[in-house]
């Protein structure tokens, strides 16, 4: 079944509407003060528990706000306003977290990622009304209300959906890069780098990152989890890679997010030197196989 084409047009216009760029940059100004860099936008961004964080907690508004207008169907109104007040307090941190992740956006993402956040702050303002309408005892308006926010929820995550699905949006840009899972020629051992210092390099066609700390030569997948940045034009920082970026920091013993915003480690590879020459192989996947091997 063919995609609807007003929908494909109507997002193609929203990724193009360059008059979005100067109030993106304008809130991403303002956002970058209210969160800093640091434990504040780790913590939104999910990088304690190792996922994005946003796509888990839009759950908790979603979820009320639509078990509202069951409620309202069966004429619960007080079940319906207490729902809706539960799904305004939660979609203050949803917000917080989703605000997180569009502040590393750029271009057509971050105008989708405007237009998205627009109208989630639209349906709570009309949810909030709601609430007020319902306890003035006006439950017809606040009804309504309900029904235009479900609507702009509805639309929002559509939006929402493509930011993360089309747009890749808090996913692990490295997920279907495919290192070598058996030993690969890298580079001559006489062009390693030297101690503290990054070298690029290709394994299998997959852009690997190599580093010396303290002698011992290690390698990772080069392209940042976050969003696919260059580690090997980032910086040492006390056996960490920080990507140029965003200023994700992983660790080059075993490539954990030390700093966000990152929420996914980097793929680790070992490295041997044979006749003179490195190579790598990706460590993770190689003992998976053997575990699924034995019995």
């Amino acid at each position: 079944m063919r995609t609807w084409q007003p929908l494909e047009q109507l997002i193609g216009r929203i990724e193009q509407l360059s008059v979005l760029d100067r109030p993106a940059d304008l809130v991403n100004g303002v956002l970058r003060k209210a969160i800093p860099q640091g434990s504040v936008e780790d913590a939104l961004s999910g990088t304690p528990i190792g996922h994005p964080l946003h796509p888990a907690m839009v759950t908790v508004p979603i979820g009320a706000w639509t078990s509202s207008l069951v409620f309202d169907v069966i004429g619960d109104d007080t079940a319906a306003r207490r729902l809706i007040a539960i799904g305004c307090v939660s979609a203050l941190p949803t917000a917080a977290a989703g605000a997180a992740d569009w502040m590393s956006t750029h271009g057509p993402e971050r105008r989708v990622g405007l237009v998205h956040a627009l109208l989630n702050y639209t349906a709570l303002g009309a949810y909030a009304m709601s609430w007020l309408a319902r306890r003035r005892g006006r439950r017809a308006r606040g009804v309504m209300l309900s029904l235009a926010g479900a609507g702009l929820v509805s639309a929002s995550g559509w939006l929402g959906g493509h930011l993360s699905y089309s747009l890749g949006i808090g996913v692990d840009t490295t997920v279907f890069e495919q290192l070598p899972e058996d030993w690969t020629d890298v580079t001559a051992e006489t062009v390693l780098p030297a101690d503290g210092e990054f070298v690029a390099a290709d394994a299998g066609g997959v852009p690997v990152l190599l580093s010396r700390h303290n002698g011992t030569v290690t390698a990772l997948a080069d392209r940042c989890t976050h969003r696919g940045g260059p580690l090997h034009e980032g910086e040492l920082d006390g056996g960490c890679v920080v990507c140029p970026w965003h200023g994700s920091a992983f660790s080059l013993a075993d490539g954990s997010v030390q700093a966000g915003p990152a929420t996914r480690p980097q793929a680790v590879l070992e490295t041997r030197i044979e006749n003179g020459r490195l190579q790598v192989r990706r460590q993770d996947r190689r003992t998976m196989r053997t575990q699924l091997a034995d019995p």
